[in-house]
């Protein structure tokens, strides 16, 4: 099986949840990822123990403009290496999760090996909607993604992640990142890079989460600095660039404050935290898009990213985390919005799309 699904986090993480679920089921199989050495997955793939293959980019156009002209020459070197990639390690199928590494993908499997496209964006893109015009199978984390016909089951998603019991692994996640062990801690993420406005507005409210006796975990990104100043006997505010175990991360937390992209909000949803989504103010408008299942639910609370300030996260964010009422009304709205199988569900479907 070659995957491919490079690029950010919400492209990686899919694409090994799905790996790891079909070695769980043939522990035979050989899975390949395809990537490019400026996404994330140059790191995060080897890590896994996976091999990576990697491929020059082809960045994708948002919408359809001049620029999508273009893509017949940017994409030629890039489907000619990723057939080299195909026939080299015999692949039986490939599953695509969109992105920049995906159209060659597709492009190159065309005719040749059986594709399976997964969408986990609530509206498609367009690498997405070239693969799943010559599909042997199509499925979408959620319905009206664009793409017609498609399986719904949510997105896969890493075991870490779907077995998680929180309150079993409070303590240990708590003591792991040096937290108050009994005061309401909220999670503070813009994603795997971080997201400058996120970090600016909650980290003034420093004090105020002080007043209340609310503990942070704001994770900053690599390329970003937090400094916040010590308040003595106030639980604290940990700065931290980027998080490896995220199950710990959420298992710390009783709420969390963060951008929607698809993958956060399934990880939100499958483990029952109570959130403020900040879309990503660019793009399409998936985020907000995301977001909306939970929200309409009465499992998290939508915050444009323009209207984020540090007098709304001390007026909306800090009373609602130390509001423990509130917040399991929360939680168990967001849980009903979960899904946990996705992987294997996914899984399943690859490995019959092989059989016939």
């Amino acid at each position: 099986m070659v995957v491919a699904g490079g690029g950010t986090a919400g492209h990686i993480e899919p694409a090994l949840a799905l790996a790891d679920a079909v070695m769980r089921l043939r522990p035979d199989a050989r899975v390949v990822a395809l990537g490019t050495e400026r996404g994330l997955e140059s790191k995060i793939i080897p890590a896994r123990g996976y091999p990576l293959e990697l491929i020059p980019p082809v960045p994708m156009p948002r919408k359809p403009t001049l620029d999508l002209l273009k893509l017949p020459l940017n994409v030629r070197g890039a489907v000619k290496q990723t057939r080299e990639v195909l026939e080299r390690v015999g692949a039986d199928v490939v599953v695509g999760f969109g992105g920049y590494v995906a159209l060659p993908a597709y492009l190159a499997a065309r005719g040749r090996v059986p594709i399976v496209v997964h969408e986990a964006n609530a509206k498609a893109g367009l690498a997405n909607k070239v693969g799943a015009k010559f599909a042997a199978h199509v499925a979408a984390a959620v319905p009206d993604s664009g793409l017609s016909d498609a399986e719904i089951i949510g997105i896969p998603l890493r075991q870490s992640i779907t077995t998680l019991d929180r309150a079993a692994l409070r303590a240990e996640a708590r003591k792991f990142f040096d937290l108050d062990p009994d005061a309401p801690t909220l999670l503070v993420t813009g994603g795997s890079q971080g997201a400058r406005s996120i970090n600016n507005a909650v980290s003034g409210a420093a004090a105020a989460f002080a007043s209340a006796g609310v503990g942070v975990l704001h994770v900053h990104g690599p390329k970003n600095t937090v400094a916040v100043q010590a308040v003595p006997g106030a639980p604290a505010y940990q700065p931290v660039p980027y998080v490896d175990r995220m199950d710990l991360a959420y298992a710390a937390a009783d709420a969390v404050l963060c951008r929607s992209g698809a993958m956060t909000v399934a990880e939100v949803s499958a483990v029952g935290l109570p959130a403020v989504f900040v879309p990503l103010p660019h793009g399409n408008g998936e985020q907000a898009l995301n977001a909306g299942p939970v929200v309409q639910a009465g499992g998290g609370i939508l915050v444009p990213d323009e209207e984020l300030t540090t007098q709304k996260v001390i007026d909306l964010v800090v009373p609602l985390v130390a509001d423990r009422a509130r917040l399991q009304a929360m939680t168990t709205a967001t849980l009903g919005t979960g899904r946990r199988e996705a992987d294997e569900v996914l899984a399943r479907s690859v490995l019959e799309v092989i059989k016939k």
